[in-house]
């Protein structure tokens, strides 16, 4: 199936709509071709229906030109925490964290008012029950 048969969606026309709605912005269209153009985006019906519609325009590169290539990875680029140290709990750490900050925010609040107001703190702990559930789980699978 070439282009021609090819199905556009709302999301393609919305894209080449405000791709025109940048040009006229801009000044490289004036208001009649706008509206001739903008008229016939909507009415697309197939990739092959665009064609035509923002060749003229700078920073486009028609679709039958465009080509996907990979990125090769930069030598000497630093590698993510997640890729450097697998084991580490990332997710779980600022969370126990945060557990904590709140629960002095708690004892503050709750000496300064002379009575043990409800442990609300430990309803952050639900997620961080969760992620460590999660690792755990995924350790299993690692092991397999």
């Amino acid at each position: 199936m070439g282009r021609e048969g090819m199905r556009a969606g709302d999301a393609d026309r919305q894209q080449v709509a405000d791709q025109l709605k940048k040009a006229l912005d801009e000044g490289r269209l004036d208001l009649g071709e706008y509206d001739e153009r903008i008229q016939r985006a909507y009415g697309a019906r197939t990739f092959a229906d665009f064609d035509g519609l923002l060749d003229d325009l700078p920073g486009t590169i028609p679709v039958q030109k465009s080509q996907i290539q990979p990125v090769p990875p930069v030598p000497g680029a630093p590698v993510s925490a997640a890729a450097e140290a697998p084991g580490r709990r990332s997710g779980v750490q600022p969370a126990i964290g945060l557990f904590l900050l709140c629960t002095v925010i708690w004892g503050i609040s709750s000496l300064a008012s002379g009575e043990a107001y409800y442990f609300w703190p430990a309803w952050v702990l639900i997620p961080v029950a969760f992620a460590v559930l999660a690792r755990l789980g995924d350790r299993d699978k690692r092991r397999h």
